[in-house]
């Protein structure tokens, strides 16, 4: 009987909990949506903030301050961030801390924000004390 009950309190927070998975998808949609109000610091709150932190686009970026330094300088006015969008999400835990995300980004922008931009990324995160947190990130 004891069991039972047990089984009957444990099973909606078991049905309820949040997988690994949508964990880490979180992390991107409080990306997006803080990216499109224009805040790189609430942005970067899903990145590791490290000195191994790595960022590959058209030049290599590492450390969390060099990181967002060049978001800075990239986008740092509301017309050059424009509205982003992710889509087409993989998610692949490799380990019960670490996993992959492959998806698409889209950025709305007007002519003088630079105008719409559109691409693939990987990403390698790891699962720190604060959560899932990005650790390498290569955006093409």
């Amino acid at each position: 009987m004891l069991v039972r009950r047990l089984f009957l309190l444990l099973t909606p927070a078991l049905l309820f909990a949040q997988s690994e998975e949508e964990k880490i998808l979180d992390v991107l949609r409080t990306q997006q949506a803080a990216w499109n109000r224009a805040d790189i610091e609430a942005f970067m709150q899903g990145y590791e903030r490290s000195d191994q932190l790595a960022f590959v686009g058209t030049e290599v970026q590492r450390g969390f301050d060099a990181v967002k330094a060049r978001y800075y300088r990239k986008y740092g006015d509301p017309a050059k961030m424009g509205k982003l969008q992710f889509s087409d999400f993989e998610v692949r835990l490799l380990t019960a801390d670490t996993a992959t995300v492959i998806g698409r980004f889209h950025l709305t922008r007007t002519e003088e924000g630079g105008g719409d931009a559109s691409g693939i990324f990987s990403l390698v995160f790891l699962k720190t004390a604060e959560g899932w947190k990005v650790v390498h990130d290569h955006t093409s």
